[in-house]
């Protein structure tokens, strides 16, 4: 029987690719935009001292954040979750599907980074927001980071990956393609070549369809979940272009 829980299976990204994460996405690269995270998540009252992580995946924004905050750290898949842990053991590791868990507990802030963009209509979208809500104590903070918004998203091509110590290498390809107007979710097409620590060389695909949505619809979904939102511009000083970061406080 098909687990319902689990990632879809064209996300080989979450599942059978996922040891080779490290490779395809560093900590370091995550510095700069944790940083700018950590600043937004320090906003509640009294000061943050616990931060729940929604689609935490990897770990790597939780490598940088745990040096300021007790992390808890929460994802659909248990592969990610296994690299998780071995970046931040110290850090406490949930499965969990962040539409509908409930931990029974809240914390001073809830952070969801682009794992948020895999609400692909605006009811996943505003489960999400529940979910993020119902884990945030009154005069909290969630700050929530898709990597792209309506209004700014534009069809590119990226590469990248490294080689590992091991004798493993990645290298790999992503190709997010234009949509229409009005269009609620974009797609992202991914190749890799995997090389094993033998030589051999393998191939992957993967499709990631992710949800598009206009900031009036950010805002409003987080107004509407009981949160004081707002619209925060990152400052970067990658050659990119800056996200931005929607910032939800609970009323004390």
């Amino acid at each position: 029987m098909t687990d319902p829980t689990a990632p879809p299976a064209t996300h080989l990204f979450y599942s059978a690719l996922a040891p080779w994460w490290p490779l395809v996405s560093a900590p370091a690269e995550y510095a700069e935009e944790a940083a700018f995270a950590a600043a937004l998540l320090r906003e509640a009252v009294p000061p943050t001292r616990t931060v729940l992580e929604l689609g935490s995946g990897g770990g790597n924004n939780a490598f940088h954040l745990k040096r300021h905050f007790a992390m808890t750290l929460l994802d659909l898949s248990p592969e990610m979750l296994a690299v998780s842990e071995q970046l931040n053991p110290e850090c406490e590791h949930v499965r969990g599907d962040m539409r509908s868990v409930r931990l029974g507990r809240q914390f001073d802030a809830v952070f969801v980074h682009d794992a948020i963009e895999y609400m692909t209509s605006e009811d996943d979208l505003r489960q999400a927001v529940e979910t993020v809500y119902a884990h945030c104590r009154p005069g909290g903070v969630a700050v929530l980071v898709p990597d792209t918004i309506a209004e700014n998203y534009e069809p590119a091509a990226d590469h990248g990956g490294q080689d590992g110590a091991d004798g493993r290498g990645v290298r790999f390809l992503s190709w997010s393609t234009p949509v229409e107007a009005g269009a609620t979710t974009s797609t992202t097409e991914y190749a890799f070549l995997l090389r094993d620590p033998d030589g051999t060389v393998r191939v992957a695909h993967d499709t990631h369809v992710l949800g598009l949505f206009p900031r009036a619809t950010w805002l409003r979904v987080l107004t509407e979940s009981g949160f004081a939102a707002r619209s925060v511009a990152e400052v970067t000083a990658e050659n990119r272009l800056p996200r931005e970061f929607f910032v939800g406080t609970r009323p004390a």
